[in-house]
């Protein structure tokens, strides 16, 4: 049994990390933590996510009350990217492997962090030593990693929909591929904001050119894309419409064939052979479900997956599971 505990439990990432945790046969959560500043300190966490009454009980504790706990070997953080640049060090120091669903160490560039966080990176150490947990394609890197950076939402239906077509040489990116993604408002988090509450959200484009997700998708799939992202009023999941130009003679069966190579042994991807995914054949599940059409040289890819879990909280597990040498669906599935 591996000790654990999770920081930004209250949050909806966190919480469906704790909800999926409580289930792992070889995982001990010794402390559901939150800001020192949090109102739900000393509450239950099920009395802050009833989903959760006899599930999990265990109270929510300021994460300054760390100290005197049993061993810790596993961390995940569940929060904002200033404090995982913060905590994740202080961990990393004393043995603990890390999970990290910020994005404070997913690209080792500390320029991109001063350009799109706003953030002087000075851990540069820890982000060298960071592994993207983009688990479909980090296995091996994962296994061996102590400080594992989950991937955005955004970027993770982004680049499992393209990253195949990538590296098969499919694509012809003199036309950047187009991906218009729209997501759930939990995306925002928990946290109280006019510009996210529910009765205020219309389905509407932001981050234009300059949304941090869109280089961080830039970077990892190693060519350039147009990102338009959109908020729509419902809860959770993104549903992502990616076109892109295909080069001279590359077939329908090309494209199927790129997917299956990929994906045929990779539990949380499901390919559409007819039809395209939907929002509801993914929410409150932990798979990307992809489908494709090709018209001449044209690809349009469609991707699905629930924002908070394989966007966030089932693919940390995943890294998790990878990384101890656990069966990679426990728990999850």
């Amino acid at each position: 049994m591996l000790n654990t505990v999770i920081i930004g439990a209250s949050g909806y990432a966190g919480v469906e990390l704790v909800n999926i945790l409580s289930r792992h046969p070889n995982i001990n959560i010794v402390g559901l933590l939150v800001s020192q500043y949090s109102s739900d300190i000393g509450k239950p966490l099920s009395e802050v996510h009833p989903r959760m009454k006899n599930i999990i009980d265990l109270p929510l504790q300021s994460v300054n009350s760390l100290a005197g706990k049993d061993k810790i070997e596993i961390v995940f953080l569940a929060t904002s990217h200033e404090i995982s640049y913060e905590l994740a060090p202080k961990f990393l120091k004393t043995g603990c492997v890390v999970f990290d669903l910020s994005g404070a160490f997913r690209v080792k560039d500390k320029n991109f962090y001063k350009n799109f966080y706003g953030l002087q990176h000075k851990h540069g150490a820890f982000l060298e030593k960071a592994v993207y947990g983009l688990a479909e394609f980090q296995c091996e890197k994962i296994k061996k990693a102590q400080l594992i950076a989950i991937p955005g939402c955004y970027p993770t239906v982004s680049q499992l929909a393209l990253k195949p077509l990538i590296n098969e040489g499919l694509i012809n990116t003199a036309q950047y591929p187009v991906i218009n993604a729209i997501s759930g408002v939990s995306g925002a988090g928990r946290k109280a904001n006019i510009k996210t509450h529910f009765c205020e959200i219309s389905l509407e484009p932001y981050g234009i050119f300059n949304h941090r997700h869109h280089m961080e998708i830039v970077i990892h799939l190693g060519i350039p894309v147009i990102f338009i992202p959109h908020i729509g009023n419902f809860s959770r999941g993104i549903l992502a419409t990616i076109t892109c130009l295909l080069k001279k003679g590359v077939t329908n069966k090309n494209i199927a064939d790129a997917f299956n190579k990929a994906y045929h042994t990779k539990p949380f991807v499901r390919l559409y052979q007819q039809g395209f995914p939907s929002l509801k054949s993914v929410i409150n599940l932990p798979y990307c479900d992809i489908g494709f059409a090709v018209n001449n040289n044209h690809l349009i890819v469609i991707g699905a997956e629930d924002n908070l879990l394989k966007g966030a909280a089932s693919q940390a597990v995943q890294c998790m599971n990878i990384r101890f040498d656990f069966p990679e669906t426990q728990s999850i599935i």
